[in-house]
C-alpha cells in the first residue's frame, strides 16, 4: 500500500503527461506539494470551528487523522484531504444555541455514521438509484437552500465590524480576480490574512491568549451527547455530502483519465467515519475538498503520497495550542467578510447542479420544487412537533423530495402537457 512507483526521474513532469495515485515525485518534491495540499486548505478549514465554536486544533488533528483513514479505506486510489464541511455550520449553530456544543457533536456523529452506512449501500447496489430520489433540480434545491439559509449568520458577523468585513470581501474579490494557480485557489486564505492585517491595525484583535497558550500540546477534546429532537435538521445534510463525494470521484476520474465509479462507495464510507471519528472528540465534520483539486490541477500530481505528506504535516500542527489560539484571535468582522463569499458558494453549487444537470426551469414541477425549497430554507420555517425542530434546511428538504415526487408522479398519471405557466 505504501509503495509508489517513481514517475519517469522523478524531478520532472512531461507537458502531455500526470502523475497519477499509484505514482510519486522524488520525496522533497512530493513533501513541497504535500505542503502546497495543506495551505489550500488551511483557510477553509479552519473557518468551520471559528464558525461554530469548535476547538480549531482538534479540527485539525481530526481532518489529518481522516485525510489518512480516506486514503486507507479507498487503498490509495483517489487522491483527497479532507477538511471540514461547511455544510453542517447552520444545523451545528442552530443546536449549539439550542442545547449545547455535545448536542451539536451528537448531531454531527449521527449524521456520519449514516453516511458511512450509505456508502456501504452504494458499494452494494451501485448509485443509479440516487438519481431517481434525487435528480439534479431537488439535489441543487437543497444543496443552495443549505448555503443561502445561512446569510443572517454571515451578516451578523459582518456587522460586528463593517469596515473590516468590507475590506476583507473585497480582498477575497481582487485575490480570486488577479491572482491564477495556486494563489487563485488559495484566495479565500490571502482575504482573510488582509483582513486580519487591517483588523490588527485598527486595534480589533487581542494577542493575549495567544501568548498564554504552550508550543506544544494536545489539542482540546469534548465528548458528543444524543439529543434525538436536533436530529432532523442534520439529515440533510447527508445530500450535501453524497454530492461533495459524487463530484470529487468524478472530477478526479476525469482529469486521471479513468472511471472511478465504483470508488464512490468507499469514499461515501470513509468520508461517514472520518467524520463521526472527528465528532467524537469534538473535532468538525470533514468532507472532500474541491480547493485540493485545484492544487491537482495546477500542478498535475495525483500522487496519494502527497495526500499522506499533508496528513502527516496537518496532525503535526494540531500539537500546537498556540497555532490554535492564533487563529481563534481572528476577528467577528473577517468571519462577516469572508462568508458573504462563501456561503454564498455553498448556495452557487447547488445552482451548478441545475445548470449540470440541464433542468429545465420551463416545467412547473421543477420550478415550484426549486422555489418552495428556497424560500423555505431561506426564511429558516421551523417546525416543532413532540419535542423535535424541523428548521428550514430539514422542511426544505422534505419540500423538495415531496413536491418533485408528487408532481412528477400526477403528471405521469394524467399524462399532462408540461407547460410553462403564463408570466404576470
Amino acid at each position: 500500500m505504501f509503495r509508489w512507483r517513481l514517475h519517469g526521474n522523478g524531478r520532472t513532469i512531461a507537458p502531455d503527461a500526470i502523475v497519477l495515485p499509484e505514482e510519486r515525485l522524488a520525496w522533497p518534491l512530493t513533501i513541497g506539494i504535500g505542503a502546497q495540499h495543506v495551505i489550500a486548505m488551511f483557510g477553509a478549514t479552519f473557518l468551520v470551528p471559528l464558525l461554530t465554536g469548535f476547538p480549531p486544533s482538534t479540527t485539525l488533528l481530526f481532518s489529518g487523522i481522516g485525510t489518512l483513514l480516506f486514503l486507507t479505506i479507498t487503498r490509495n486510489r483517489v487522491p483527497s484531504y479532507l477538511g471540514s464541511s461547511f455544510a453542517f455550520i447552520a444545523p451545528i449553530t442552530a443546536s449549539t444555541q439550542a442545547d449545547s456544543m455535545g448536542a451539536a457533536l451528537g448531531g454531527v456523529m449521527v449524521t456520519g455514521i449514516l453516511l458511512a452506512l450509505l456508502g456501504l449501500l452504494v458499494q452494494k447496489v451501485g448509485t443509479r438509484w440516487i438519481g431517481v430520489l434525487m435528480p439534479p433540480v431537488v439535489m441543487g434545491s437543497i444543496v443552495a437552500l443549505i448555503g443561502f439559509n445561512l446569510a443572517p449568520t454571515a451578516y451578523d458577523n459582518f456587522k460586528q465590524s463593517s469596515l473590516t468585513a468590507t475590506v476583507t470581501l473585497l480582498a477575497v474579490v481582487l485575490c480570486t480576480a488577479l491572482f491564477k494557480g495556486l494563489l487563485g485557489r488559495v484566495s479565500v486564505l490571502l482575504g482573510v490574512l488582509i483582513g486580519y492585517l487591517f483588523a490588527v491595525v485598527r486595534g480589533e484583535v487581542d494577542f493575549a491568549p495567544v501568548s498564554e497558550a504552550a508550543w506544544l500540546g494536545l489539542p482540546e477534546f469534548h465528548s458528543p451527547e444524543l439529543n434525538l429532537g436536533l436530529l432532523p435538521m442534520f439529515l440533510p445534510v447527508v445530500v450535501v455530502l453524497l454530492a461533495e463525494n459524487v463530484g470529487h470521484v468524478s472530477s478526479v476520474g476525469l482529469m486521471t483519465g479513468r472511471n472511478l465509479d465504483h470508488m464512490v462507495g468507499r469514499t461515501l464510507t470513509s468520508d461517514g467515519l472520518a467524520t463521526a471519528l472527528s465528532a467524537g472528540f469534538g473535532g468538525s465534520p470533514t468532507t472532500t475538498y474541491g480547493e485540493n483539486i485545484g492544487v491537482m490541477s495546477a500542478t498535475r500530481v495525483y500522487s496519494t503520497a502527497s495526500y499522506w505528506v499533508a496528513g502527516l504535516v496537518a496532525i503535526g500542527l494540531s500539537l500546537s495550542p498556540k497555532v490554535g489560539a492564533a487563529i481563534f484571535t481572528i476577528p467577528a468582522g473577517v468571519l462577516g467578510g469572508v462568508t458573504f463569499v462563501l456561503y454564498g458558494l455553498i448556495g452557487i453549487v447547488g445552482v451548478r447542479m441545475w445548470v449540470d444537470g440541464r433542468v429545465d426551469f420551463s416545467r412547473p414541477k421543477n420550478q415550484i420544487t426549486a422555489g418552495v425549497a428556497l424560500v423555505v430554507g431561506i426564511a429558516n420555517v421551523t417546525w416543532t412537533v413532540d419535542g423535535i425542530t424541523l428548521t428550514g434546511i430539514a422542511l426544505g428538504t422534505a419540500a423538495a423530495l415531496v413536491i418533485y415526487h408528487v408532481m412528477d408522479r400526477l403528471g405521469r398519471l394524467t399524462g399532462t402537457e408540461v407547460v410553462e405557466p403564463a408570466a404576470h
